[in-house]
């Protein structure tokens, strides 16, 4: 029986997916054990994403990890993996892809149906999203924007307790983890009106390139069809250069046999570009979108 090692982050979130990932492979005839490690990201709560150095806040410890052996499977969320693989590691199988929508938790009091995105005049938001930021701007030039850092838990309970009347967070983290969020207005945000972070709602497996026998197990959880979207979204941000301090967003379906992409990407005078198009092949997609963000 072979054994795999995950290693993962230890917020709730993370562990949620990492066990996730353990059961696929548990079914498959494998041990699993699950390792957690701490990455600049969890240790660093004060800065927003914008003023973190460098790039993969929350992988490089866990990459360092397969690298030096330690682990044989990292379990990530998609969406914070570079674009370009590390010497050595491969992502070898993406999840079935959870709601890729973000979502506003509004307090009772500051919620204004009659107002877009459903909030009231002068709300203050919390996020440290760039690309959050980015569209909230577009949207509503009153709204008030704040930082926020934490894990999903943690962040809800700063809405309760501290200056927010809104909050922004991933669908998808809220949904797996099964909050309780009855206290709160729920707006679920359209990915193609307020579109997410590319490959938001996925998990990336990833090991060493050389390890056959955990990617013979781990290959067998992928899901080509997310994966042919994925590659798409993650493709925009690999040509732009971009990590999570770039105010990018992008999502694709596939209807009816053609990729349908949507995209933003704040600009520095602080307006939104936005672009929409439909592609027969995921190989054309992601060039056409970058040329498109970028034209003047």
């Amino acid at each position: 029986m072979a054994l795999i090692k995950i290693g993962t982050r230890g917020s709730d979130l993370a562990l949620w997916q990492a066990n996730f990932v353990k059961s696929k492979l548990q079914k498959l005839g494998c041990e699993v054990e699950i390792h957690i490690i701490k990455t600049q990201g969890d240790k660093i709560q004060h800065l927003s994403f914008d003023k973190l150095e460098g790039k993969g806040f929350f992988t490089k410890e866990i990459e360092d990890a397969l690298l030096d052996k330690s682990i044989d499977l990292a379990v990530h969320s998609h969406k914070d993996l570079e674009t370009n693989q590390p010497d050595g590691l491969e992502i070898v199988a993406v999840s079935d892809r959870e709601n890729p929508s973000d979502m506003l938790l509004i307090k009772k009091n500051a919620y204004d149906p009659t107002k877009q995105l459903a909030l009231k005049e002068n709300a203050i938001v919390g996020t440290s999203s760039a690309r959050r930021k980015s569209i909230l701007s577009a949207f509503r030039s009153d709204l008030k924007i704040k930082d926020l850092r934490g894990n999903v838990p943690t962040r809800i309970d700063k809405l309760r307790e501290e200056d927010y009347d809104a909050i922004v967070l991933a669908n998808a983290g809220v949904s797996r983890l099964n909050i309780d969020l009855s206290e709160f207005q729920v707006e679920i945000l359209k990915p193609q009106d307020f579109v997410p972070a590319p490959a938001q709602g996925v998990l990336g497996l990833q090991t060493r390139s050389e390890d056959e026998e955990t990617k013979k197990y781990v290959s067998k959880i992928n899901n080509p069809d997310v994966k042919s979207i994925v590659n798409i979204e993650r493709s925009v941000l690999n040509k732009l250069d971009g990590g999570c301090q770039l105010p990018l967003g992008v999502y694709a379906e596939k209807i009816s046999g053609k990729y349908e992409v949507w995209a933003t990407l704040g600009q520095e005078d602080g307006s939104l570009k936005r672009v929409q198009s439909s592609f027969d092949s995921e190989y054309d997609a992601a060039d056409s979108i970058v040329h498109a963000l970028k034209k003047n």
